[in-house]
């Protein structure tokens, strides 16, 4: 004879096995979107560095050129009065 034992899982336990399935969806929904938002702000963050290093490289382009184009203006210059005094 085999003697067959019925277990009844109370409503409580299954209350609780889906309370705790519901918070560990939850959990991980939320550290998802948190570690898509980290993610999101780094690459802005990298872009945003990029374009400031990028537009600091031309400003010193630009001021380079400048200084570059005055001193050859005031060289110029000078040259030709000392030829015309001559």
């Amino acid at each position: 004879m085999s003697i067959k034992v019925k277990t009844k899982v109370p409503k409580i336990a299954t209350l609780v096995v889906l309370v705790v399935a519901v918070v560990v969806v939850v959990v991980v929904v939320v550290v998802v979107v948190v570690v898509v938002i980290v993610v999101v702000v780094v690459v802005l963050a990298v872009v945003v560095v990029a374009v400031a290093v990028v537009a600091a490289t031309a400003a010193v382009v630009v001021v380079v050129v400048v200084v570059v184009v005055v001193v050859v203006v005031v060289v110029v210059v000078v040259v030709v009065a000392i030829e015309t005094k001559q």
